[in-house]
């Protein structure tokens, strides 16, 4: 059934323009895994499918990803040419890799629209908007892995949330690659702050002062990766074009004008610091 599945849709692609998705994953034994998406319309209706997904059996380089592709879509005598866009998505050490694939790509299909993916470009702007903010988020990673990194830790911490009635009584990580977990750490960090700050006076005084001293920050900082990750949930899905997308982004853009303009004396859509 899956073959017949895979039949029909390298058929349609065969004489239909198409837009791919690219993603690499790295599976739990280090196995390098290229996953391709694709996209386009099928009568009259936006189609959304997992192309295929093919280990990267020898470099995860550019060069390499886009032979995979290209033996691919020429062992199901799909045309390059009808590659009419490709975005990519991936962290910042993959970004070189990306160049590489590209360069391949449009050497092929010359006339190819390509993008990155837009969350990894607001990562990159949001680590620069304040240095001040930038370092209060240091301050709560770092509290957050002192104690999530040693299992002694972890223990010591849930007995404590325990003997506080908190509402929970473990951190959550976050990763660099996946920035908006930030948001998930963050929520859960200031849920049980003042655990937290307990902890941390006991364990490291300097991290202690720091942390007390920008609570603040923490808070606004919680909400801010909230809104991120509302943002970014909406433009995800199989149903999001660009018009969906434009509106979601426009509606962030007059809220961003309208917080300017109060001068930030209400705080009702910042919940977390308003408390």
């Amino acid at each position: 059934m899956g073959k017949d599945m895979e039949d029909v849709l390298c058929n349609i692609l065969r004489r239909t323009q198409f837009s791919l998705q690219l993603d690499e994953s790295i599976l739990p034994g280090y196995e390098a895994l290229l996953l391709v998406y694709v996209r386009f319309i099928h009568d009259d209706n936006l189609v959304q499918n997992l192309l295929f997904a093919q280990e990267l059996e020898t470099a995860t380089k550019g060069e390499s990803m886009f032979f995979v592709l290209k033996n691919f879509l020429t062992g199901k005598e799909i045309p390059l040419i009808n590659i009419i866009s490709v975005a990519t998505d991936g962290a910042l050490s993959m970004l070189e890799n990306r160049r590489e694939f590209l360069a391949y790509l449009k050497q092929a299909v010359p006339n190819v629209m390509t993008v990155h993916c837009a969350i990894h470009r607001q990562h990159l702007v949001a680590k620069h908007l304040s240095s001040r903010l930038h370092c209060s988020l240091q301050y709560a990673v770092t509290a957050i892995n002192k104690i999530e990194n040693k299992s002694l830790n972890v223990r010591l911490f849930r007995k404590l949330c325990d003997v506080n009635n908190e509402e929970y009584n473990r951190l959550l990580f976050h990763s660099e690659v996946r920035w908006l977990s930030k948001g998930n750490a963050l929520n859960r960090l200031y849920a049980v702050f003042k655990t937290v700050l307990k902890f941390s006076e006991e364990d490291d005084v300097l991290l202690y002062e720091n942390f007390e001293k920008f609570q603040g920050d923490t808070a606004y900082l919680a909400d801010l990766y909230f809104k991120f990750n509302e943002v970014n949930l909406l433009s995800h899905g199989d149903n999001v074009n660009l018009v969906k997308t434009k509106r979601v982004i426009s509606a962030l853009i007059t809220k961003l004008q309208m917080f300017e303009g109060m001068h930030m004396v209400c705080f009702t859509s910042f919940q977390i610091f308003a408390k």
